[in-house]
């Protein structure tokens, strides 16, 4: 049993080297100041990322905001306000499980029927009279149906982080004279911290990375211009590598571009996974 688990190991790790080194060989060549900071040209076959860079960085600030806060909240009532054998927090908990299973691309069918049809169509008529706004991809919609998909990860890791918390720093606090209120504020939340700063960044780390949520709710092939407002399209690395291997005029010509962005991209998750991983480490030192 031994030989036979740390042979599953080494094949996993096998595999991880081979595919980075794959990439980075590839990749390695066309990374560059210029590479990150220009915009596609001659067909996509020449140029940089910078729309992609900054439509990502948009994306996953705007899905932050409405995931986080309202991931947080979520798990705060949880484990703080609901008995764990109540109606309410089994049927919350059993909504959390079942978004977590749920494919991407059915967030992206359903960011398009709910947020861009219903919500977006529903604006267009109430305020606009009519007038196409709202009601098409563009990415506030993409991010929204981004945090959709990712509440599951800032819940769990925030759920996980308060429960963590001792109860005897609760109860000392309540014995003290402080309200309920009064001790999550300065007792539980503090300690828990860590979890909602880990929960943050994995959220965004998954974020980075998907492409089918945003396929029908906000991603473009090419935009000469960087978005302005909410209402407008936007470029993203994942759907800028997969459009790249799939629809390019010419593939292999584009070939060495597809690796060099799809090393940006790993080198970001790996980043933020790996900040995630340090301020944890850190913030369970002081304690």
């Amino acid at each position: 049993m031994m030989g036979a688990t740390g042979l599953s190991v080494v094949l996993i790790i096998a595999v991880i080297v081979i595919m980075l080194v794959v990439i980075v060989i590839g990749g390695k060549d066309t990374i560059s100041w210029k590479f990150l900071t220009t915009f596609p040209k001659d067909g996509m076959t020449k140029g940089g990322i910078f729309p992609a860079l900054y439509g990502t960085a948009l994306m996953v600030i705007i899905m932050s905001v409405a995931a986080v806060p309202f991931g947080a909240i979520t798990a705060l009532y949880l484990t703080e306000y609901a008995r764990e054998s109540s109606w309410m927090a089994k049927t919350v908990q059993f909504a959390v499980r079942t978004l977590s299973m749920v494919p991407s691309i059915i967030f992206g069918l359903f960011g398009l029927g709910f947020f861009i049809k219903f919500v977006g169509g529903g604006m267009d008529k109430v305020f606009f009279g009519g007038q196409l706004i709202w009601a098409q991809p563009n990415i506030l919609w993409a991010s929204l149906t981004m945090a959709l998909l990712t509440l599951p990860v800032v819940i769990v890791s925030v759920e996980e982080s308060i429960r963590a918390v001792p109860r005897d720093l609760r109860d000392a606090s309540l014995a003290l004279g402080a309200t309920k209120w009064q001790t999550i504020r300065k007792v539980v939340l503090p300690g828990a911290r860590s979890g909602i700063l880990t929960g943050t960044i994995l959220a965004i780390s998954r974020g980075a990375g998907e492409v089918a949520p945003i396929l029908f709710t906000g991603a473009a092939y090419y935009l000469a211009t960087l978005p302005h407002s909410l209402s407008d399209q936007f470029m993203s690395l994942g759907y800028h590598i997969y459009i790249m291997s799939t629809q390019s005029v010419n593939v292999d010509q584009t070939l060495p571009i597809q690796f060099a962005t799809t090393l940006v991209l790993l080198l970001l998750t790996f980043t933020l996974n790996f900040v995630a991983v340090l301020i944890r480490s850190k913030l369970r030192r002081s304690h």
